[in-house]
């Protein structure tokens, strides 16, 4: 199981749905790599973009149970025609001002955003792709981070 899709599902918004889809998954031994819900065009129905590991035939099979939950309204697999983002929040030590100026210079570098400042820390909000977003985290690491708070990834099929 090393194939890593990124599944599209529009479901009712209701209490337990969440729950339902997730169980699903994990009666299936598969484990949900990241997870986002929010809101869909479609007033009453939020849209769920599940990253999963699986092979084409577990993949399938999840589907078909998927496509039994009441609650399901669609499904799609839109690995290949997504634009991938993802969200992360890192808060970073600032020891001097040399670490200072450099790690700001990385933030302009990777198009990130300084959200707060105080004396000793920065707030850093950084949007992309997991490489990305990776690549920013290894950058600064040796400054020490404080915190890391990641949304996991969001997703959406690409043309009409």
């Amino acid at each position: 199981m090393n194939d890593y899709h990124v599944i599209s599902t529009l479901v009712e918004d209701r209490p337990g749905v969440l729950q339902k889809v997730a169980g699903l998954f994990n009666r299936r031994g598969f484990n949900i790599d990241s997870i986002t819900v929010g809101q869909s065009e479609i007033n009453g129905l939020s849209r769920m973009i599940i990253t999963v590991h699986a092979d084409e035939n577990g993949l399938e099979q999840v589907t078909k149970q998927l496509n039994k939950l009441v609650d399901v309204i669609k499904i799609k697999d839109i690995t290949q025609t997504a634009v991938k983002r993802e969200l992360c929040l890192v808060k970073v030590n600032i020891p001097n001002a040399k670490a200072r100026a450099e790690i700001i210079q990385y933030t302009n570098i990777f198009r990130a955003k300084i959200v707060d400042v105080t004396d000793r820390t920065l707030l850093i909000e950084i949007t992309g792709e997991k490489k990305k977003i990776s690549a920013f985290i290894s950058l600064i690491e040796g400054y020490g981070i404080k915190k890391i708070a990641r949304t996991g990834l969001t997703a959406m099929a690409r043309g009409v």
